[in-house]
């Protein structure tokens, strides 16, 4: 793969979180300047690198490419050169048009047996994964290939971070305590999607500690996804961590349409 390759930028957009649109024909009729698996990438800034044909019709895939980055939903347009663009070619051209949608990144608080697992997992499908946890022990051995690690204790880290509307919160520490503290904190952060491991009492504790201290409102107690992940009966910490990880991958195909 080439540096002018398409697909060597495609992978460089991945890599640095830049917003483009993939443009691809998928479709001619008549005469038209290029033809079918013709490709272009429309940056958000209304840049782009190669070409579906130049002219009027260039111009209006780039329009409606920026707005796809803003929609974030894949759209097929059809394009009629004379009539839509007044080019002299005379066919017909269908752009389908797609966003590459940027990792959505997730922190995961504990790095025992299930934060090692969701972290794994949630790397091979595509999440932008950071572990914390203040612990040394769980990182000696482990081979993290690919995952963020942030060593330190999680109020200091939260306050490191960075949050926003795409992220994803999993909390899954050695401690109860810590648990509730961590949802605390994270649930006046921007977030996509948040949710606690354990059971229906520790669950229903932390609820009413939050309802008595004030340190959540009863649209963000109910936003929380306690007990975190699908209620289907698992027991190994693997198993635990792809239940979690299913309902994550809903709320993100949510998201995205």
């Amino acid at each position: 793969m080439t540096a002018n390759s398409i697909f060597f930028k495609l992978a460089e957009c991945e890599e640095s979180g830049v917003e483009v649109a993939i443009c691809t024909i998928v479709n001619t009729t008549g005469s038209t300047p290029r033809k079918i698996g013709a490709k272009m990438l429309v940056y958000g800034d209304g840049s782009i690198f190669s070409s579906i044909g130049g002219g009027t019709l260039e111009m209006r895939v780039i329009k409606d490419a920026l707005d796809i980055i803003c929609t974030g939903k894949s759209q097929i347009f059809t394009h009629a050169l004379v009539q839509d663009h007044g080019m002299c070619c005379g066919g017909t051209v269908a752009v389908f048009i797609e966003p590459l949608v940027k990792k959505k990144k997730l922190y995961i608080f504990g790095a025992g047996h299930i934060g090692k697992a969701l972290a794994h997992f949630a790397t091979a499908l595509a999440f932008d994964v950071t572990v914390i946890d203040e612990r040394k022990e769980p990182f000696e051995s482990w081979k993290a290939e690919g995952i963020a690690i942030v060593k330190g204790k999680h109020r200091s880290s939260i306050r490191k971070l960075s949050f926003d509307e795409d992220t994803f919160i999993a909390v899954v520490t050695h401690k109860h305590s810590y648990d509730r503290e961590i949802v605390a904190l994270c649930a006046n952060q921007p977030h996509a999607y948040l949710g606690m491991i354990g059971s229906d009492r520790k669950v229903a504790m932390a609820k009413k500690v939050f309802a008595v201290s004030g340190s959540a409102s009863k649209k963000q107690i109910a936003n929380i996804d306690w007990p975190m992940g699908l209620d289907i009966k698992v027991e190994t910490p693997d198993e635990i961590a792809i239940s979690i990880l299913a309902k994550m991958i809903d709320t993100r195909s949510k998201m995205t349409g």
